[in-house]
């Protein structure tokens, strides 16, 4: 089936659609990994995005219900240069067309993604739409104008847990944390149990009050859709907690933490979305090669006047903040996604928490 995606300074790029073709609006943003495909586009911080994945073939290695890294796909489309005719992987269950047209997702192939990609880095981030057939530009343009002049609503509702939840599983060693759930992932989940933690999740509205009723040693807040209104509930919440016990922040989560605080967040021209970003900690010679997903960061002038926050990590692409933390507030946040290093390893990010976490009880 013929497809068209449409971006909102006019620019239109035409393929063919997989899966399910019913029109979908998003932010058109780049992804640069070489795979992942399966976990981008059930990670909920993708939650109505349109994904560009700049990799030329997608779909090579299959699907596996294993590697979701939630209950279902988050993400508006995917925009592919080509689709795996066929896949090849010990562990794969089905194609990736299979899983779009089970998950309801839209991909558009015969894009030309190199094209694509300079033309957002140059012009930035913005809306698209996807649309099966060959619809008229003017039509496609004034849905784009309906859908920005729209009431932007919170998906945390759907994102969320409804209620307090135990996880099951893992060698629980030491007090009990809970992660304030924005969209958190199976692989944090996984880590943190390897860890050691005794984990709870809890809704994103629940009330500090409550929260602290709970006795934790420590909270954390999950990574997810980073533009989201409902995040301002969380922003609320976490004023009532930092202090109180030690409290990390992961990726949107960090943002949530740093605006608690008082500091800003600012827009970047471009997303830090793939792999390979070089962090630097300030201070040592030492460094971290990061996974990144994220639109926003923290304004580091901000941060500067906020007393007892320490910046401890940053971007060497751009300088952009990337790790936060603070020694009397026994709190610390992180902006890139901290992925486990190997099979059955911990982020080094979730182990100096730990030790906060172990101080402090």
């Amino acid at each position: 089936m013929k497809a068209v995606l449409m971006l909102e300074d006019g620019r239109t790029f035409s393929g063919h659609g997989l899966g399910t073709c019913t029109e979908r609006v998003g932010k058109v943003v780049l992804n640069t990994s070489v795979v992942g495909y399966q976990e981008m586009a059930t990670d909920p911080a993708n939650n109505g995005k349109l994904l560009v994945l700049t990799y030329p073939l997608i779909g090579n290695y299959g699907i596996a219900e294993k590697f979701n890294e939630s209950k279902r796909v988050w993400a508006a489309g995917l925009v592919i240069k080509e689709s795996s005719r066929i896949y090849s992987n010990w562990q794969a269950q089905s194609s990736l067309e299979d899983f779009a047209k089970e998950q309801g997702l839209f991909i558009i192939q015969g894009i030309d993604t190199r094209t694509l990609a300079v033309h957002i880095r140059q012009k930035g981030e913005m809306l698209g739409i996807l649309a099966g057939g060959c619809p008229a530009a003017k039509e496609l343009s004034a849905k784009l104008d309906a859908f920005r002049s729209r009431t932007a609503e919170t998906a945390l509702p759907s994102i969320s847990v409804s209620k307090p939840t135990s996880v099951p599983g893992g060698k629980p060693r030491g007090k009990r944390i809970a992660l304030l759930d924005i969209g958190v992932t199976k692989s944090v989940l996984c880590q943190l149990q390897d860890a050691g933690f005794s984990l709870a999740i809890l809704p994103y509205n629940m009330k500090p009050s409550d929260i602290m009723s709970l006795k934790l040693g420590g909270l954390i807040v999950s990574g997810g859709p980073e533009e989201d209104p409902g995040l301002e509930v969380v922003v609320d919440t976490l004023r009532g907690i930092i202090g109180k016990i030690p409290v990390m922040g992961i990726a949107a989560g960090h943002q949530a933490v740093a605006r608690a605080l008082g500091a800003k967040v600012t827009k970047l021209k471009l997303g830090h979305r793939g792999a390979n970003y070089p962090v630097h900690n300030p201070g040592s010679s030492k460094g971290e090669i990061t996974v990144q997903n994220h639109g926003l960061v923290v304004d580091a002038e901000a941060l500067t006047k906020i007393k007892q926050i320490k910046i401890t990590g940053y971007n060497l692409n751009d300088h952009s903040v990337e790790e936060i933390e603070s020694r009397a507030l026994r709190l610390m946040g992180v902006q890139y996604e901290p992925v486990s290093p190997g099979f059955g390893q911990v982020n080094p990010a979730f182990m100096r928490f730990k030790k906060i976490v172990e101080r402090s009880n």
